[in-house]
């Protein structure tokens, strides 16, 4: 029997899985590839991404990819003629837009998968309302936009700000106009509830996973690091700028201490494409910026502690994921681990001087495997793909019947744990 077609489109190519959006975008395709023939549409905004087209051909039955063009990152400032959020022409191209009408016209295509917020609007309006469609907002993009306007000074927390607004308004309208909205923790699906309280009936959650068998301390691996240390890593995209507010406040506010008694101790920075202002971090004594590495795993498996001292986040930070699988302890900020409610048996610190604290703690303790093992269990317990996704299918049914009905035999799953989860 011949797969229903489904249209699925991302802002950024869903391969490799090597960051936050991306592992979460590919495990969502790759599970609906199983019973869909996918017709992707996704923009490339990196050269090296280009590569990947035939890996994700095993996995669609078309699949059209458009590099992000200059023209488009001068479009944005129509935004302020149209009173709408920058991110919309950012993401808007005329190509795709054809692609996708000649798609939803001439290939009997019926459910749309969207990823992220901006690309909902090659989807919406009249000629689409019959369609059955679901958004993954993954976060709330308006929250992310009005947090970093309180920590920037003018014109862009003016800038940040009317983003929040313009951002926050469309996503509404999407909300209200599609069957069904996800997002990446009960935490992210709650905000917006409160945001969008029109759309509540319609708003779930679908937690992310992790190759526990991918990321797993079991593995051997050549140790990266000098003999004789102890090593604080910090993983992630290093130019993202969370990451580098992150590693910033470590390096400056929180490391001095750690460093002062424990003369041997090193703070990696593990990601790539480091900002400026990342590698000049590593100037300071005991910190090592090492750009992009090819297995970020050894230097998981490696490090005695696993640091995430995020001040801005939103949503589910997969590098605490990661390093818990590997059975790391895991030092957190409160924002860093908003989106993982059951695991707080991790050191969990917003001021510097606890955060030394707790990182001096668990070295004086020397044997911390016992933090790290029960935190591999909570990661398999919680965070599996398999699991988190059987919920995926239940909101591409038949748009007919009312999503949070058909969800009932997957509400439940953690009740015995204290947790009501659906979506």
């Amino acid at each position: 029997m011949k797969k229903p077609a489904l249209l699925f489109l991302a802002h950024r190519i869903p391969y490799p899985p090597n960051k936050g959006d991306k592992i979460r975008s590919f495990n969502l395709l790759k599970s609906l590839a199983r019973d869909y023939r996918i017709h992707l549409g996704a923009f490339v905004d990196d050269k090296e991404d280009w590569q990947y087209e035939a890996e994700l051909r095993k996995y669609c039955a078309e699949v059209f990819l458009l590099g992000i063009q200059n023209a488009q990152k001068y479009r944005t400032v129509t935004a302020f003629f149209k009173n709408e959020a920058l991110s919309l022409p950012y993401y808007r191209q005329t190509r795709l837009k054809k692609w996708v009408d000649n798609k939803v016209q001439h290939e009997q295509i019926s459910r749309v998968f969207v990823y992220s917020s901006a690309m909902a609007q090659y989807v919406q309006g009249e000629m689409y309302k019959n369609m059955h469609r679901i958004i993954d907002f993954v976060d709330v993009d308006s929250e992310k936009w009005r947090e970093y306007s309180l920590r920037r000074s003018w014109p862009m927390n003016w800038l940040y700000k009317r983003e929040a607004n313009r951002m926050l308004h469309f996503d509404r309208a999407i909300a209200n106009e599609f069957d069904a909205s996800v997002f990446v923790s009960a935490h992210e699906a709650d905000v917006f509830k409160t945001l969008a309280p029109e759309s509540k009936p319609h708003i779930f959650f679908i937690n992310n996973g992790v190759d526990a068998h991918y990321f797993s301390s079991e593995e051997h691996f050549a140790n990266p690091y000098p003999e004789q240390t102890q090593v604080i890593v910090f993983t992630g995209a290093m130019d993202y700028w969370a990451n580098v507010d992150a590693v910033s406040w470590f390096a400056e506010k929180v490391f001095p201490e750690i460093r002062h008694k424990f003369p041997h101790a090193w703070f990696y920075i593990v990601g790539a494409r480091p900002s400026e202002k990342v590698k000049k971090l590593a100037n300071q004594q005991n910190i090592h910026v090492t750009g992009s590495v090819k297995d970020i795993r050894p230097y998981l498996a490696y490090a005695s502690i696993a640091v995430a001292p995020m001040r801005i986040a939103r949503g589910v930070q997969n590098k605490v994921l990661e390093a818990m699988a590997m059975s790391k302890p895991v030092v957190a900020t409160s924002a860093a681990m908003e989106g993982i409610p059951t695991l707080m048996d991790q050191p969990v610190c917003d001021d510097e001087k606890a955060f030394s604290s707790a990182c001096l703690r668990l070295l004086e303790e020397g044997d911390i495997t016992e933090l790290g093992m029960k935190g591999r269990a909570q990661i398999l317990q919680e965070f599996n793909w398999d699991q988190n996704l059987v919920k995926l299918e239940a909101l591409l049914g038949d748009r007919t019947a009312n999503p949070g009905n058909k969800l009932q035999g997957v509400v439940g799953l953690n009740q015995t744990r204290g947790v009501r989860e659906v979506l």
